[in-house]
């Protein structure tokens, strides 16, 4: 066994938000001490310098982890959270994340995730990839990927979501590459903090078809894309990361929008990457992100 996938089959990450306290770091570096642990990364951040909300991220090594996982839970529940009222969740690495990518027809975003996938840069299990059109079916195919069509339309909605739930069952996280479906509120509730979506940063400007016609015409200085959960409220969720690349005059439409794509492509990528290694916790609309 290489030392890297020694590595994976024994780290596993926490993830701590309570109200600030002393004695937090503390109290989490020396239970794992006890236990044989060795912290290999530890992040924090506080809302205040006193008493505010307090989050951390510490990622150790544990050569008995498996045969200690059990014990660890229990331990540190009893000895550490319960002492400090700590909503947290402890994550095995080498338990890959399993992910269902949607898309329509736009290929831009999927295809990034395809190939950094392919070349072992997206730490996770790529399920299925789910459309409402055919028309990838060969690109995503040619990858060794799974490839599902559901029509979507008013009158079929509650039922291709009831066949999508069915597909997605055993996911972790649902990515919309470019999705151009609205899902419905009880959808977005079962998968609360679970699907991803990515779009351009102009919100709330520039909405409907064709934002960077819409864009071009105001003459725009910036073009972005943002990356965030979704939930009920249309494009409204806890923002991961965003990008911007500043333009000026010269800029055709065209070239806006292809700008626009590379700037999605990056964006997406980096927010599904910094969920698949627990390094974002949700705080109200808001999100702590340990890069």
């Amino acid at each position: 066994m290489s030392e890297k996938s020694m590595s994976s089959e024994h780290t596993a990450r926490l993830l701590i938000h309570c109200q600030d306290q002393s004695g937090i770091v503390q109290a989490v570096s020396g239970l794992l001490y006890h236990v044989g642990a060795n912290i290999t990364a530890l992040d924090q951040y506080t809302t205040e310098a006193s008493g505010g909300d307090y989050f951390m991220r510490v990622e150790f090594l544990l050569p008995q982890l498996e045969k200690q996982h059990d014990i660890l839970i229990e331990n540190f529940q009893r000895n550490v959270a319960n002492m400090y009222a700590m909503n947290w969740r402890l994550a095995l690495v080498k338990e890959r994340k399993k992910v269902a990518l949607f898309v329509s027809k736009h290929d831009h975003a999927l295809m990034e995730l395809l190939w950094r996938h392919a070349r072992g840069q997206l730490p996770c299990d790529i399920a299925c990839v789910i459309s409402n059109h055919e028309d990838l079916r060969e690109a995503v195919e040619n990858f060794g990927i799974e490839y599902k069509v559901v029509k979507v339309t008013p009158e079929t909605k509650v039922q291709a979501e009831a066949q999508i739930n069915e597909w997605v069952a055993d996911c972790d996280l649902l990515v919309l590459a470019r999705y151009m479906q609205i899902l419905s509120e009880d959808f977005t509730a079962k998968w609360a903090q679970k699907i991803i979506n990515i779009h351009h940063s102009f919100l709330p400007a520039f909405v409907g078809a064709d934002p960077y016609g819409q864009a071009y015409d105001k003459g725009v200085k910036l073009i972005g894309a943002t990356a965030h959960y979704v939930t009920a409220d249309l494009d409204q969720g806890p923002i991961i990361e965003q990008d911007v690349k500043r333009v000026d005059h010269r800029y055709t439409v065209q070239e806006l929008r292809e700008l626009g794509a590379d700037v999605e492509r990056q964006v997406l990528a980096r927010a599904i990457t910094w969920h698949l290694e627990d390094r974002v916790i949700v705080f109200g609309h808001k999100t702590v992100v340990f890069e």
